[in-house]
């Protein structure tokens, strides 16, 4: 009887245990906590979570060129999983292929399989060429093993696998490179855009990214989603046009044996840029090969470095003065080859008097001291203001990053002096950039009508094209 009743009491509590867990069970399932568990098991052990990148929209030139677009290249990899993949076969056949040391594949092939690892990577972006001689070659050593390998597990390629991805690609590798800047494709991961149209239009290239939940349980797959790829680009640039001045470019320097330099060709009636040239330049396509940046501070000097315009400048002052109306064509002015101004004497370039002119061989004849007496009848306040209308120390707001500028002193700042007007009206003693000029002086030719310079056309956006 005493062994019944030791029964009845641990039955009585095993019960109460069993009912007080079923109860905390409940309790747990229905509170606020249990739903969070609950759904963090749902999102961690039942799905897996994938971002689908879409593919980068291209860039084009006015008539449909392609500039800068993508390539299909591969990742190749070893399934540590597959127990017949042989290291001196996949050394051997891969090495040559891949354009990697021997010993190198050999030691990635001889990787042990571990729980947290079961693939190994082999080499990226690897062309289509590649991949069909390495699937030829795998196929027939699967019929017939490397007889050279003979006493090893296996002498094929069983445990190579490739992916496909997509990689920037720039076709016409330099051409327009200052202009286009480039991405980089090499971190898959983290890879960015720099400089030029890839940086400034960065958002409408990449796209929206699509952040999906994949079901690990093969039973409940579904489709994976597509997602649209980013918007296309058609820029302002001729690529003919860009070809010609790049090359024209190119031979300036090397025979000037200069350090750079610059060309732009601009419509002045709709402030489209037809080419914008410089040099040095990378190709975009190998952009981790070049220290341009690092060594020149600059990447497309026609936006982002400042220089003493100089004499071109007085193509502005005498504008300005001929739509003020203190002077006309056939206004006349002796030259003395001198001129005072705020206790200083300013002298022609040649340091020559060149007697009595007209505006017109003032200009023909670039006189540094008939343009300082020109800038005196605007006066600074009507030269200043002038200038400031023509856009001289300010951005031109050009659609490309990386665009620089050197502010224009006016009369009443620290840094401005009497002597300015007279340097500042044939270009000395202030800072443009080569677009800043193309800009001003395109609105003389465009009977005073300034236009916005810039360097986008139209937009692809899901096949359709919006100007």
């Amino acid at each position: 009887m005493k062994n019944l009743g030791r029964l009845n009491i641990l039955g009585i509590i095993l019960t109460t245990l069993t009912g007080l867990i079923f109860m905390r069970m409940i309790y747990v399932q229905f509170s606020n906590g249990g739903q969070e568990l609950l759904k963090e098991a749902e999102a961690n052990y039942r799905y897996e979570h994938e971002e689908i990148v879409p593919a980068r929209g291209s860039i084009y030139d006015r008539w449909g060129n392609l500039l800068a677009g993508n390539k299909v290249v591969y990742e190749v990899g070893i399934n540590l999983n597959n127990s017949d993949r042989n290291p001196r076969t996949i050394a051997k056949h891969l090495s040559g292929l891949l354009n990697m040391d021997y010993n190198e594949v050999y030691n990635l092939a001889s990787t042990p399989l571990k729980s947290n690892q079961q693939y190994i990577l082999l080499a990226d972006f690897v062309d289509n060429d590649t991949i069909n001689k390495i699937q030829d070659l795998k196929e027939k050593l699967g019929q017939t093993p490397d007889p050279s390998l003979e006493g090893e597990a296996s002498g094929t390629l069983e445990g190579i696998e490739w992916q496909p991805h997509l990689k920037r690609e720039y076709p016409e590798n330099a051409l327009a490179s200052n202009i286009l800047g480039f991405y980089g494709f090499l971190d898959r991961k983290e890879g960015d855009a720099h400089y030029g149209v890839e940086e400034e239009y960065n958002k409408l290239l990449a796209g929206n990214a699509l952040q999906v939940d994949i079901p690990i349980e093969p039973r409940e797959a579904a489709e994976i989603p597509t997602v649209p790829p980013g918007d296309s680009l058609v820029l302002t640039i001729d690529r003919r046009i860009q070809q010609s001045v790049e090359e024209i470019l190119d031979r300036a320097v090397e025979k000037n044996q200069a350090v750079s330099g610059t060309i732009i060709v601009a419509d002045p009636k709709t402030g489209d840029i037809l080419a914008m040239a410089t040099n040095p330049r990378i190709n975009p396509n190998e952009y981790w090969e070049s220290n341009m940046v690092v060594e020149t501070k600059s990447y497309n000097r026609a936006i982002d470095i400042t220089y003493e315009p100089g004499s071109v400048f007085k193509v502005l002052t005498m504008a300005a003065a001929m739509d003020a109306g203190v002077v006309t064509p056939d206004t006349t002015f002796n030259d003395t080859g001198e001129i005072e101004l705020g206790g200083y004497t300013i002298y022609n370039w040649d340091r020559s008097a060149w007697g009595q002119q007209t505006m017109l061989g003032c200009m023909q004849h670039s006189l540094n001291v008939c343009l300082t007496w020109v800038a005196l009848q605007l006066g600074p306040t009507n030269f200043y203001n002038y200038m400031n209308a023509f856009g001289i120390g300010q951005y031109t707001n050009i659609d490309l990053s990386g665009e620089k500028i050197f502010p224009l002193a006016y009369p009443g700042d620290q840094n401005w002096y009497p002597i300015n007007l007279g340097t500042n009206s044939f270009g000395q003693g202030l800072a443009v950039n080569p677009l800043q000029m193309v800009q001003a002086i395109s609105a003389i030719a465009n009977d005073g009508k300034m236009m916005a310079q810039h360097i986008l056309k139209s937009i692809i956006k899901n096949d359709e094209k919006t100007d």
